[in-house]
């Protein structure tokens, strides 16, 4: 690995961005869309490659930061309930002693103030997190997939009479692709 590949790995570890990386190891690159297209190549050069991936394994064993970690943290914000937290008698708001909470419920708290009114205690984003949780899972598909069993038998049915139509030489003019 030469030297710019290796400034511009590590560039690249503190943020992800590849285009600031390259524009940091080769500084003469003044265009935005060459040093992102660059900076794209460079990724996927085996020697930087396996640099990056063997940095970022070593900083996931210092920091102990892992995939299971992250996602045991948004599950302790995605399923903490309100009652864990407080509880309502008689019309009044009594708020739980932390000293009662688990490790995971403690996680799951943005932060507590006196306000105004009495003790204030914020959850993290619930939504947000259930979000994230149910993406990691691939619960979530944002493409459309119109294909089904009726829509691939039409187009099948449509091909043969296409050929049939070429073979009498009346054809369409086009060819169709699926």
């Amino acid at each position: 690995m030469t030297d710019k590949q290796k400034i511009f790995a590590d560039e690249y570890l503190i943020d992800l961005n590849a285009t600031r990386a390259y524009r940091i190891a080769y500084p003469s690159v003044k265009k935005e869309a060459t040093a992102a297209a660059a900076g794209a190549r460079m990724l996927r050069n085996v020697k930087v490659e396996e640099y990056i991936q063997e940095r970022m394994q070593e900083r996931q064993k210092r920091t102990e930061v892992t995939q299971d970690r992250v996602v045991e943290e948004l599950a302790a914000i995605a399923f903490a309930r309100v009652t864990d937290y407080a509880e309502i008698y008689g019309g009044s708001v009594e708020i739980k002693d932390t000293e009662q909470l688990s490790e995971e419920q403690v996680r799951a708290i943005a932060g507590i103030k006196d306000g105004k009114f009495g003790i204030e205690l914020k959850l993290n984003d619930k939504e947000k997190a259930l979000e994230l949780l149910g993406r990691h899972l691939g619960m979530w598909n944002d493409k459309l997939d119109i294909k089904t069993p009726a829509i691939d038998e039409s187009l099948k049915e449509m091909e043969e009479y296409f050929e049939r139509q070429k073979a009498r030489g009346s054809g369409p003019p086009v060819e169709l692709s699926v």
